[in-house]
């Protein structure tokens, strides 16, 4: 996947030389990097939750996700230092080449993942036989378990959350700085305080707090912090109140919720890993985040107040979702998994109890 990604962007790269300004190419551009995004992410998080085991993933994926705040850090600094020597064609293939590398980074997990089979670690699932069945097998899997069901109305909620929060700011924003200038550099301020500071947390606290506390502990943490956050906006709709609430959230998701999330699916059989995993990263998240803009866009004109509420509203429906996904997970034996391919989940809708 990541070499056929690398190969597309080699043709972008021809389409761009040639001189041709085809709003249709820029179009599907632009497109086509929106979709790789998620699904590149979605399928490396597939990879690490069958390489790992549970108790691997407390102590490893805070430290993995780093990895990727890192990258959101380094990114735009390696392109704002290269656009002008190398141009901005060139940038693609420079991509490209990332892309290649990261190609043969997965040949190396792979390695990995065999050797920890090998020892008796990690996951017991290998990777020498495809998976069997359709394109549309991940939509089954998802919506014949209750345990993935209401892993999708985490990340459904957490979505909405996002953007009720991105709405919020970005009206405040717009009535505090009159120049398109210092709007973007308010942004950017947060964007920067946000990488850093998750960076860190990632690096030495995310598996700290999950080992200690628990992983329903850190699914709590984020509905926790938006119920208070919600309450303060309420009561005091101002930007600073609002940047302050975003970047604690945003800190807490990248940090904590999203590492905690991924553990999630270490317990599940591989078919779901793969399949319906990477439904619920791109489908549930791209329609939780238009769901979520045409809710905002119809409460905007009662003001941030009322954006607030609404937000109130959906973080005191996450909180149960959250605890009732953290339980199942806790409740699940080590060693134990869910799915078609794995022991019964008790959950799994016409299913019976196995556990």
């Amino acid at each position: 996947m990541y070499g056929f990604i690398a190969l597309t962007l080699g043709v972008f790269y021809a389409l761009f030389v040639r001189g041709t300004h085809d709003r249709w190419v820029a179009a599907g551009f632009f497109v086509w990097v929106s979709t790789f995004n998620i699904l590149t992410i979605s399928v490396f998080w597939s990879l690490m939750a069958d390489t790992f085991s549970r108790t691997q993933a407390k102590r490893l994926f805070g430290v993995v996700a780093a990895g990727g705040t890192l990258g959101t850090i380094a990114g735009p600094a390696i392109t704002t230092l290269l656009v002008k020597g190398v141009g901005t064609n060139a940038l693609l293939l420079i991509s490209a080449g990332g892309f290649l590398l990261t190609a043969w980074l997965v040949r190396l997990l792979e390695r990995e993942k065999q050797r920890l089979r090998a020892l008796g670690e990690g996951q017991e699932t290998t990777l020498d036989r495809p998976l069997a069945g359709n394109p549309f097998d991940g939509f089954s899997l998802l919506f014949t378990s209750r345990y993935l069901l209401l892993l999708s109305l985490f990340l459904l909620l957490m979505t909405w959350i996002s953007t009720i929060i991105y709405f919020q700011l970005g009206d405040l924003i717009s009535h505090a700085f009159a120049s398109r200038d210092a709007r973007t550099q308010a942004y950017a301020l947060i964007d920067l305080v946000v990488n850093v500071a998750a960076f860190f947390l990632q690096l030495f606290g995310t598996g700290r707090i999950v080992r200690r506390y628990g992983v329903t502990t850190g699914l709590l943490l984020n509905p926790s912090i938006m119920v208070i956050a919600f309450l303060a906006i309420v009561f005091s709709p101002v930007l600073l109140v609002l940047a302050s609430m975003q970047v604690l959230r945003r800190v807490a998701e990248y940090a904590v919720a999203k590492p905690t999330r991924e553990m999630l699916f270490t317990i599940v059989d591989q078919a779901s890993k793969y399949k319906a995993k990477n439904v619920i990263d791109t489908v549930v998240y791209r329609f939780g985040d238009v769901s979520a803009a045409w809710f905002s866009a119809a409460v905007l004109p009662y003001g941030v107040g009322g954006l607030a509420v609404f937000g109130l509203v959906v973080s005191a429906i996450w909180f149960p979702i959250a605890l009732a996904l953290g339980r199942r997970y806790e409740h699940v034996r080590s060693g134990d998994q869910l799915g078609t391919r794995g022991i019964e989940d008790p959950h799994r809708v016409g299913g019976s109890p196995a556990l």
